[in-house]
């Protein structure tokens, strides 16, 4: 099993509102999911990466969703985590992840 690894990275969340029910992301930066996806190597099923998360003082276990189209990932954020952190879609955060 690898180590664990910390990241920590500024991104904005955004909203994904095509579906039925409206949901919240952040796109992981291009140079953190490039070293995500080398300490991650093989992933199971469709490469969900289970990570723990952290927003100001909000933290949650989630998993990361590929998104093939950019390479990267895509960081889920629920409502009751939105809630706590006190932000909304637009807003830019500071986001640390644990994985391993």
């Amino acid at each position: 099993m690898p180590p664990e690894q910390h990241y920590q990275f500024d991104a904005e969340l955004w909203l994904y509102a095509a579906a039925r029910a409206p949901w919240h992301f952040i796109t992981i930066p291009a140079d953190v999911a490039s070293q995500i996806r080398f300490m991650a190597g093989k992933t199971r099923g469709f490469g969900f990466i289970r990570v723990r998360a952290r927003i100001g003082e909000t933290s949650w276990a989630t998993s990361l969703f590929p998104d093939k189209a950019t390479g990267s990932y895509f960081l889920p954020v629920k409502a009751d985590v939105r809630r706590r952190a006190a932000i909304a879609a637009g807003d830019r955060v500071s986001v640390e992840l644990l994985i391993g």
